[in-house]
């Protein structure tokens, strides 16, 4: 591992690196704001799936990336004389001296909650005029319900116990089956969508990170499923011209892999 005096030297290294590219490359001459954002959205996934499969090397690799994006918008700023990477890193340390009190100064707390709920009262008396106003508008249905609970609960807005979730999750399957019953599409997505915001909810409560648990059943789904067009293939078979119980005596063979 490096020691803080390689550490710095590395980044030191980057930063020069973004400097020549910029003025010599004409691919990162021609960057924007604007232009390297879906990129930097598409790295944040490639992070996310490296984390998810526990392979150590690829998130270090990851973050490398992200950490260039960081760079690079800290270049385009500079040069606009708006903020460069030294603006970003005191921002971001100012920030986060101003929301641990109980590190930096004599605010006492007894556990990771009470923290939480400093931070989003801290959020408050800078000028926000909501504690939702950092959920960002863009974020994925599923992380943004998520977030939006944990920022709620910040406030003491929240159950006192998961069995009260449980309980709002099966009225909320109640009346999602009743709107199924009498056919209004419009209010089975109403009521599905209400079922989805309880169960992220209740997640929240066992302490499951909902988007974690959704994607491991969609990577076993995928590898269960991808087992079964293996088999197909062995046979010189289409999949489509499988019998579903064929296909089954296969996933189920896949289940015990």
């Amino acid at each position: 591992m490096n020691h803080r005096k390689e550490q710095l030297l590395a980044i030191n290294r980057l930063l020069t690196i973004m400097d020549e590219l910029r003025n010599q490359c004409p691919w990162d001459k021609k960057q924007t704001l604007q232009s390297l954002r879906h990129l930097t959205i598409e790295e944040t996934y490639e992070l996310g799936d490296a984390i998810l499969d526990n392979n150590l090397e690829e998130v270090k690799n990851e973050l490398g990336d992200l950490l260039l994006h960081i760079v690079f918008y800290a270049k385009i700023g500079s040069e606009t004389k708006n903020f460069d990477i030294g603006d970003v890193a005191n921002a971001i340390c100012d920030k986060l001296i101003s929301r641990h009190p109980h590190i930096y100064g004599d605010v006492k707390v007894t556990n990771e909650e009470e923290v939480k709920q400093n931070w989003e009262a801290l959020k408050l008396k800078e000028g926000k005029s909501s504690v939702l106003e950092g959920v960002p508008k863009s974020l994925p249905s599923l992380v943004k319900a998520s977030r939006i609970q944990e920022k709620v609960a910040g406030v003491g807005f929240d159950w006192e116990k998961p069995e009260q979730v449980f309980e709002k999750v099966q009225e909320e399957l109640e009346e999602l089956q009743h709107e199924v019953l009498d056919n209004n599409y419009d209010k089975m997505e109403a009521e599905f969508g209400d079922v989805l915001f309880s169960m992220i909810n209740y997640a929240r409560f066992l302490k499951i990170n909902p988007e974690n648990a959704l994607e491991r059943t969609n990577k076993k789904f995928i590898k269960r499923f991808q087992f079964i067009e293996k088999m197909a293939n062995e046979l010189n078979k289409s999949i489509k011209d499988m019998s579903l119980a064929e296909m089954d005596i296969y996933w189920e063979q896949a289940k015990k892999k």
